[in-house]
């Protein structure tokens, strides 16, 4: 008997690659919510300072007089990150191509509450850090992190309607291209024009890839390291070049799919005319038609859909945990943490994302529906849509990647926010798994 974790049992018997998408997401989440705790936990014991100068240990890398050195921290940030800004891109382009943000009618109550929900919590934090040195982490609160929020809807099962997450999907892939675009532009000290145009060189060279019609991923990938490089450079964050690189992946098979079918067919009857041997190895010629029908494979899926598959493991079980240990570890000192709470930058972030949040996703929600602009998510309430603003909340990735930018060097406000970050989003992501598990009410218990 085969056994599966409550998130898996809901995708055992599909396949289609949305639903890969949520599986991976929801796997994500598990192993984020443990390497946090795990963080917390070395933090607030004995292992703290050998914790600590792990990731402030130098790694250079040096060819002949050229040398690039950083961190392990600023390696998992600016460049193991760059992968996981990279998933976001090709996230976001295949929403925009076939997903649900290509029908501007099912897109627009996603896009409104998506924007609704960047802006009150940034308006909220601003209006607690008016005037003060924190003013500059407006950008904190404005992003959902869609691992953990999708884990509690997965887990949630036949409660919520497919179209509520597929909602959820489309606001938080919005959600991220707004901050990878307040990344970009706002949070970027000083740019450095000839390494940024080298960069834009790049994305050309892999833009004309694309329209010569390369589909190896070998060539995207040298010329797409060279651009990080640039980017690096330039001053502009590092990992924006992931999701741009992402844009200019191949959306298009090498091999129309209403060819493949014909071509697979007669492959398999050139793979059973030979005769089976009595040791059941198979022919030579056998051997070569099974790689052809791989290769058959591999040309009617794009470059694009086969990568955001192929990486989103990796991502989930490398990048993320140790994005999440590197940065979660927060000495917490119980007899001060009362003081810490109370500063303006963490009452910013809390009150950000626990209340501008629901302001936002729910708010602009219900006006857009109540105005005709937009249609409730099919077999779905708006007491449940108020269940996933909350779960909206969960700031957790992108909101401590913003903190980090915010307050780079000020290692007091960068602890505030952590602080502010870490309780605001436990708080919005057991609220709403709650509300939507007792309280919200579902289509056929409503009048």
């Amino acid at each position: 008997m085969k056994l599966y974790a409550p998130w898996e049992k809901t995708f055992n018997k599909v396949s289609a690659p949305f639903e890969h998408f949520l599986h991976a997401q929801a796997t994500t989440g598990i192993i984020l919510m443990f390497m946090t705790v795990f963080a917390l936990v070395l933090a607030n014991t004995p292992f703290a300072e050998t914790y600590a100068h792990f990731f402030h240990t130098k790694v250079d890398l040096t060819v002949g007089s050229w040398e690039l050195s950083h961190t392990i921290h600023h390696w998992i940030n600016d460049g193991l990150m760059a992968i996981f800004f990279f998933i976001i891109g090709l996230e976001i382009k295949r929403e925009i191509m076939v997903g649900e943000l290509s029908n501007i009618k099912v897109a627009i109550l996603p896009i409104l509450t998506a924007i609704g929900g960047m802006v009150m919590p940034a308006l909220i934090y601003f209006g607690f850090n008016y005037g003060g040195e924190g003013a500059g982490g407006w950008g904190i609160p404005m992003a959902t992190d869609i691992a953990f929020a999708i884990s509690a809807l997965v887990l949630l099962g036949k409660r919520v309607s497919p179209a509520l997450v597929t909602f959820l999907v489309a606001l938080a892939i919005v959600d991220d291209l707004g901050a990878v675009i307040v990344i970009a532009i706002f949070y970027t000290e000083q740019i450095q024009f000839l390494p940024l145009g080298l960069a834009g060189v790049s994305f050309l060279i892999m833009i004309a890839l694309n329209r010569v019609g390369i589909h190896m991923i070998l060539p995207y990938f040298i010329v797409g390291l060279f651009m990080w490089f640039f980017m690096l450079e330039s001053g502009v964050h590092a990992t924006i070049a992931g999701v741009i690189a992402a844009l200019s992946i191949p959306s298009r098979p090498k091999q129309a799919p209403k060819n493949f079918t014909k071509h697979t067919k007669d492959l398999l009857d050139q793979y059973d005319s030979y005769p089976v041997c009595e040791d059941h190895r198979i022919h030579e010629k056998q051997k070569a038609i099974l790689l052809n029908i791989k290769d058959s494979i591999d040309a009617v899926d794009s470059p694009a859909a086969r990568l955001e598959h192929d990486l989103h493991l990796p991502v989930a079980l490398l990048v993320i945990p140790l994005f999440a240990l590197a940065n979660a570890g927060i000495a917490i000192d119980f007899s001060s943490i009362g003081e810490t709470i109370v500063t303006p930058v963490s009452m910013g972030v809390m009150a950000g994302l626990m209340l501008g949040k629901v302001l936002g996703i729910f708010g602009v929600a219900w006006l857009a529906i109540k105005l005709g602009i937009a249609k409730l998510p099919e077999g779905s309430t708006m007491s449940q849509v108020f269940g996933v603003a909350f779960l909206g909340g969960i700031g957790f990735t992108m909101s401590i990647f913003v903190a980090d930018l915010a307050f780079v060097g000020n290692e007091t406000l960068i602890f505030q926010a952590k602080v502010g970050i870490l309780a605001a989003s436990l708080f919005a992501g057991v609220f709403g798994f709650m509300w939507l598990r007792f309280i919200a009410k579902r289509p056929e218990t409503t009048a």
